[in-house]
């Protein structure tokens, strides 16, 4: 603890005087720094985080988060379902058929990535219930030959809900003509918005209607899970497989999107640093601004100890004045960097709008994410108190250090 002397002479030194204008102001210029760092940090990172859940609830609420698949057609996956749901791990499972193809349409043609689906099955494992503009997923009910589809792909087909589309798979069947691609006429039943990558990419057809459209028996090609931690795929996978070894592979996201999770995860990373830098910085401005001041105020540092001012005393004066530099720059910091994290999502979006910049056009997301977490800021204001505390050491240190005599010599 401070002494209450300390804490006057500290307290008083960190006012400007005609005689250390160019300190005071290397002061400010340390506070001010710190102040950046810290709220740009906070609001980098929530910025990074926002992309993170984005990534999480979006990406991976349409791409499956483990599934086991099978060579063969699975006809009784009812049966597999109920034993991978009795994994404490799995939240959910359901059955899908997965094939490729090309939707036709209105002179438009587009590559596709079709799945087959039970629509109640479906509405616990993936989040399209939740995202659909137009229709319903309900409407995918065998032998209705019916399709939802992403709203990218229906305004570059020019459908509307009704209208019918073409799946053109890639494979020949021959006929009396020659050999024909084999082909199936839709009808769009719903339109979905989640991302530009998927709305473009992905379909959903009736599970029975894919089956039949490949020629195959009533069943499913596998199974997918949602998982109450999604880093816990690979294992659950593995679990899910193990039920029938010589007929079940496993999958999971880690092998499909892994590489993009842990781009963002270093991203994050490297950007964390790099902005850190700026508190570092600031943190060796207050070494310099103490440096200074220890030197405009060697008289005064020998008088009082010549009154009895022990090292230690002198030593905490000159810690106060660069904790208060510390502190009022940390707190300005985070009070504007959480400020700035809860609103730049409306900001950006503001300004997007305004203007007509298209910022996020390249990508997944049509708006800046931000997601504060109490974490962050608890680590980014205690690293910011922390370098504050540690560049008023050696300052303080030499101050301690002055001698009287040799000082007040050439007073």
């Amino acid at each position: 603890m401070f002494r209450p002397l300390a804490l006057f002479i500290g307290l008083r030194y960190t006012r400007a005087e005609r005689s250390n204008r160019f300190i005071s102001f290397i002061s400010l210029i340390s506070m001010l720094g710190l102040t950046l760092g810290v709220a740009v940090l906070i609001t980098v990172l929530s910025v990074m985080n926002g992309f993170d859940r984005e990534l999480k609830t979006r990406i991976l609420g349409m791409v499956p988060q483990a599934t086991v698949v099978s060579p063969e057609i699975i006809s009784d996956w009812q049966d597999l379902a109920t034993r991978i749901k009795e994994d404490p791990e799995v939240d959910a499972v359901a059955p899908f058929i997965q094939l490729q193809g090309m939707l036709t349409a209105n002179s438009q043609v587009s590559g596709v990535m079709v799945t087959g689906i039970e629509p109640d099955y479906e509405k616990k494992v993936s989040i399209i219930n939740q995202h659909m503009v137009e229709g319903s997923i309900d409407t995918l009910q065998g032998g209705d030959f019916n399709i939802v589809l992403g709203q990218d792909m229906v305004q570059s087909l020019g459908l509307q809900i009704g209208d019918k589309v073409t799946l053109v798979l890639p494979e020949a069947s021959p006929s009396p003509a020659g050999v024909i691609p084999r082909f199936k006429r839709f009808t769009l039943s719903g339109v979905f918005n989640i991302s530009p990558e998927v709305d473009s990419l992905m379909a959903f057809i009736p599970m029975h209607d894919a089956a039949k459209l490949l020629r195959l028996p009533d069943g499913a090609q596998g199974v997918r899970m949602k998982l109450d931690d999604i880093f816990n795929a690979p294992m659950a996978a593995q679990k899910a497989a193990a039920i029938a070894p010589d007929q079940l592979y496993p999958n999971d996201w880690t092998q499909t999107h892994g590489n993009l999770f842990g781009a963002i995860q270093m991203e994050k990373a490297m950007v964390g640093l790099l902005l850190f830098l700026i508190i570092l910085v600031a943190a060796f401005n207050i070494v310099s601004s103490l440096v200074m001041l220890v030197t405009d105020k060697k008289a005064d540092i020998a008088i009082l100890k010549t009154f009895g001012a022990s090292p230690r005393l002198i030593t905490q004066v000159f810690m106060v004045q660069g904790l208060v530099i510390g502190v009022i720059g940390t707190v300005a910091g985070t009070i504007l960097g959480v400020i700035f994290a809860l609103t730049i999502s409306d900001i950006l979006g503001f300004i997007n709008q305004t203007f007509g910049l298209h910022l996020f056009d390249a990508y997944f997301i049509n708006y800046l994410p931000s997601q504060l977490r109490f974490l962050d800021v608890v680590l980014i204001t205690g690293a910011s108190f922390t370098l504050s505390f540690l560049a008023t050491i050696y300052p303080a240190r030499r101050a301690a250090r002055i001698q009287p005599a040799q000082t007040l010599r050439y007073e």
